[in-house]
């Protein structure tokens, strides 16, 4: 199973806390900090692979250049790849960068699920427009969208359990 998402989105921040581990992958404020492909065993079988952000980053051009090529060669050969986990901002919902992965990813057809990151961020009288207008803007229905926060731990059981019987499979 894979992470992919925004540089920033909280892709390591996620592999933390869905290991119940607060330093298990690289968690930092400046874009760009997952370079290569991090792969974490998971004890019941499989493996997480966090994958570099798309987008900004504060590396060279020549490294982040690397990366699509990169990416895109993981998610189109891996035989095994059983499920990747597109996180998008719940906080500023899909970019043209999130719609443009998730059109790769379904012309490709890899396997994937969206989950929107930093639930604790949308303040809570705002959560019901945000959650249409996510779901929208990466044209699923409202209730595929796992609405997901690594800071409050809001939906980590949820996902930890589908992680679980994704990687059973």
């Amino acid at each position: 199973m894979a992470v992919i998402g925004r540089s920033n989105v909280g892709k390591s921040s996620l592999v933390n806390a869905l290991a119940n581990r607060a330093q298990l992958a690289q968690v930092s404020k400046t874009p760009g900090r997952t370079r290569l492909l991090n792969l974490f065993a998971v004890t019941s079988g499989g493996t997480v692979v966090d994958l570099p952000g798309y987008g900004y980053a504060a590396v060279s051009k020549s490294t982040m250049s690397a990366w699509p090529k990169m990416i895109e060669g993981y998610l189109s050969s891996r035989e095994n790849l059983v499920m990747v986990v597109v996180l998008v901002d719940g906080e500023i919902g899909p970019t043209e960068l999130d719609v443009g992965m998730l059109d790769w990813i379904r012309d490709h057809d890899v396997p994937h699920t969206v989950v929107a990151t930093k639930h604790d961020k949308v303040k809570s009288s705002h959560r019901v427009r945000r959650k249409k207008e996510l779901a929208a803007g990466c044209t699923v229905d409202a209730g595929d969208v796992l609405w997901v926060s690594a800071a409050t731990g809001t939906g980590i059981s949820v996902l930890r359990g589908r992680v679980r019987t994704w990687l059973s499979t």
